[in-house]
């Protein structure tokens, strides 16, 4: 700092006193822009007017309790300049430190929102993503900074819900475009004419010779990644795309059938018929497909994921009594906080069907269970 700005203050003081002093300050860091220092000023001036020492000593809780509202709106009122002062120079990271503090994230969000992939870093990306201030949005850049290959990994590693299928429908939806866009262009060259097909089905259909010498058209390691989380979509044009990649996918030479865990042995067919009953076409046929994978396991040698697998199906068709009877018969001695899908009493109480809820919790020494039960 120059020595003059010494000086400066020491005149400001002499001239109109603390105030000025503190004024003259203001005005330096905010033309400096050193935010952080300016937030020290107003918080040192509020201080002073509350006849606190002038330097932070300890924490908020150590200020007295009859200054501690003044200085606690103070304290906001400057976090929230100081850090939409840091926003408003492109300083996402520093910004969200302040705001976070105070619980407003809204201008993070508006910040990151209007991010160009150019604008993006990896802090910027964690803050979007791992703090969650705009999930979808970060992962829209990492897809578009990092490719594909990234953000499947990235989404492999996503912690918690909030905004996670946003970002599964970015990724099928990417995945879609690719594989249309390249299908096309391949259908385009061979046939001198652009295809008029709006579906993957409708481009494929006919066309055997697109899969040819093992020819594929999207990373098929990619595919099957995506294909995997698909399960979680619940929205119905998004299930839609899922399964036309599976349709595409059952195409491509047997070199590319990867054998998958139960019961998903068959990649493509088996999430195929996952998806499709999620959509309401061939229900019963797909609840029969998964109850026989189930029949014909060794719960023993591959492990409890087939009925686990047709549970969570069940659910999501409401097809909860059911659920409850493969629960019962299949999971019985599973341990029910490690199971990835609902537990028996959680499915009894959706079936509503009080008195299975106790019948079982009083088998299992369930007493909060039981109790669950007599309420309902």
């Amino acid at each position: 700092m120059p020595e003059d700005d010494f000086d400066r203050a020491e005149q400001a003081l002499q001239a109109g006193g603390a105030e000025a002093a503190l004024q003259f300050l203001s005005d330096k860091f905010r033309n400096e822009k050193n935010y952080a220092a300016l937030f020290e000023t107003r918080l040192m001036r509020k201080r002073r007017e509350l006849g606190l020492p002038l330097l932070q000593m300890g924490s908020l809780d150590d200020i007295p309790e009859d200054k501690r509202p003044g200085y606690e709106k103070e304290f906001i009122e400057a976090a929230r300049e100081t850090g939409n002062l840091f926003l408003g120079d492109g300083d996402i990271p520093r910004g969200y430190s302040y705001l976070r503090a105070i619980g407003d994230l809204q201008p993070v969000f508006n910040a990151i929102d209007r991010l160009t992939t150019d604008d993006s870093n990896d802090a910027v990306l964690e803050i979007a993503l791992h703090e969650r201030v705009h999930p979808r949005k970060g992962f829209e850049l990492v897809m578009a900074s990092h490719g594909i290959c990234r953000a499947i990994t990235v989404f492999g590693q996503y912690p918690g819900t909030q905004g996670r299928e946003d970002c599964l429908h970015l990724l099928i939806t990417k995945l879609h475009t690719d594989l249309m866009a390249s299908l096309r262009r391949t259908i385009q060259e061979a046939e001198s004419t652009a295809p008029a097909g709006q579906s993957i089905p409708e481009l494929i259909a006919g066309r055997d010779w697109l899969f040819e010498g093992m020819s594929y058209y999207v990373d098929t390691s990619h595919l099957v990644s995506i294909l995997g989380f698909s399960l979680e979509l619940t929205n119905q044009a998004m299930l839609r795309m899922a399964i036309e990649l599976c349709e595409y996918g059952r195409k491509l030479s047997p070199m590319f059938h990867y054998r998958g865990d139960p019961p998903f042995e068959d990649i493509y067919a088996d999430h195929a018929i996952f998806l499709k009953a999620l959509v309401g076409e061939d229900v019963e046929a797909g609840i029969a497909h998964f109850v026989k994978k189930v029949e014909d396991s060794d719960p023993e040698e591959i492990g409890t994921g087939p009925a686990q697998i047709l549970i969570v199906l069940l659910g999501r068709l409401k097809r909860y009594r059911q659920a409850v009877e493969i629960s019962v018969r299949y999971l019985a001695g599973a341990d029910q906080a490690q199971l990835a899908c609902p537990s028996v009493l959680q499915l009894c109480y959706l079936a509503e069907d009080p008195g299975q809820m106790m019948a079982i919790a009083k088998q299992k020494q369930d007493l909060l269970g039981f109790t669950a039960g007599l309420l309902s």
